[in-house]
């Protein structure tokens, strides 16, 4: 049986908890073992870490420190998964660089807040994480990020909608979902997820499964094919 291991927390604002329950219950009825945490003491066990298939941080705004930066980064770089969305990933700690440039991407701004209407545009691609899957529309913050060009963009939005300092730049297609890789480890983002309600929209929550599937597949793969792989 594949284990994933859910860490929330952080500010409030983002429904840690409720996003928590969604993802768990998402895994389990996808036959995961799931273990949950309310802390980041976890991250200190790097051994423990590598028996996991998926790592799912949801915890915005906080601090890691560098002993449990270097042990995650040391996980997933064995093969271990790690997969999120909105800022319980990319903006869980905006003062660590290395986070950042193991997850892809940063938050930077949400012009309009959290009440924007728009389209969320799947891009022509060979993932199965977006195959069949429909361009959507949501109500709720339109995330502007800062990303790392090596990640593979499956869905992005248009910006500008509301109006702001940026507008004047014309239109800018921004990734909404990506993937990319962290050693032998594969990475999955979302950027929707501000409150756990966005997951009842069906092209939501099917991006978040099948982001999950596919960062742990990356792990059985590894254990396959290579030896050093830590697990």
């Amino acid at each position: 049986m594949k284990k994933a291991l859910i860490i929330y927390g952080g500010w409030e604002g983002h429904d840690p908890d409720g996003v928590a329950k969604v993802f768990e219950n998402t895994l389990t009825d996808c036959n995961f073992e799931v273990e949950v945490f309310n802390t980041l003491d976890i991250l200190l066990d790097t051994e423990r870490l590598k028996t996991y298939h998926i790592i799912i941080p949801i915890w915005t705004m906080g601090t890691i420190t560098d002993k449990q930066m270097k042990s995650i980064s040391q996980a997933v770089a064995h093969g271990v998964g790690l997969a999120g969305c909105h800022g319980g990933m990319c903006d869980a700690f905006r003062d660590n660089v290395d986070w950042q440039f193991m997850t892809g991407g940063n938050w930077v701004s949400h012009p309009g807040g959290d009440l924007v209407e728009y389209e969320v545009n799947i891009k022509n691609s060979s993932s199965k994480i977006v195959e069949d899957i429909q361009d959507f529309r949501v109500k709720s913050e339109q995330y502007y990020l800062h990303v790392d060009p090596a990640i593979e963009v499956l869905a992005t939005t248009r910006f500008p909608i509301a109006d702001g300092l940026h507008s004047l730049n014309g239109y800018v297609d921004m990734p909404v979902v990506w993937t990319k890789r962290w050693g032998k480890g594969r990475v999955f983002y979302n950027s929707l997820g501000h409150q756990s309600d966005i997951f009842n929209i069906p092209e939501a929550i099917e991006l978040m499964k099948r982001g999950f599937m596919w960062v742990a597949e990356g792990k059985d793969k590894c254990i396959n094919e290579y030896k050093d792989c830590g697990v």
